[in-house]
């Protein structure tokens, strides 16, 4: 069986996995919409290469704040920062600064390439089950920001 190299999960179904949950993120329904990006932020935190310029320390701060404050004082925040990108408040692109409280980005290494957890677990079995869902996400974030984190040392 072939192994990821962006994150180490068993297969090479990690994209294929990432736009089956984005469906259920766009769906509007609980439990995946309201932790759309955490689920963004998660995946191209474990996937750099196909993130944006600035990607990785805004996905730290973002889930930092989640793991810190919760999906609600997460959501808010990417409320905010959505309202703002409109280009009737000037389209300023969502950064660092909307999400406050986070530990410096370990600047220095290289990107991790194994995690604890990868959107194969959440999916557990390809469905990402409603059932537990933001308990896998959580551990989702956890493993990404703990990777990020041993990185530089």
């Amino acid at each position: 069986m072939s192994i990821c190299t962006e994150c180490g999960a068993a297969g090479d179904c990690c994209e294929e996995l990432f736009h089956r949950l984005l469906i259920l993120d766009f769906s509007g329904r609980e439990p995946w919409s309201p932790l759309h990006a955490v689920s963004v932020s998660c995946y191209f935190f474990q996937h750099p290469a196909g993130a944006v310029d600035g990607g990785p320390p805004f996905y730290w701060a973002l889930l930092h704040m989640y793991l810190r404050d919760g999906v609600e004082a997460m959501h808010r925040r990417t409320q905010r920062a959505r309202h703002l990108n409109s280009h009737r408040y000037g389209g300023r692109k969502p950064g660092v600064e909307d999400f406050p409280g986070a530990p410096p980005f370990p600047e220095a290494g290289a990107s991790p390439t194994g995690y604890a957890v990868t959107i194969a677990d959440v999916a557990v079995d390809g469905t990402f089950p409603a059932e537990g869902f933001e308990e896998r996400e959580q551990a989702w974030a956890r493993a990404a920001i703990t990777a990020w984190s041993r990185r530089a040392g």
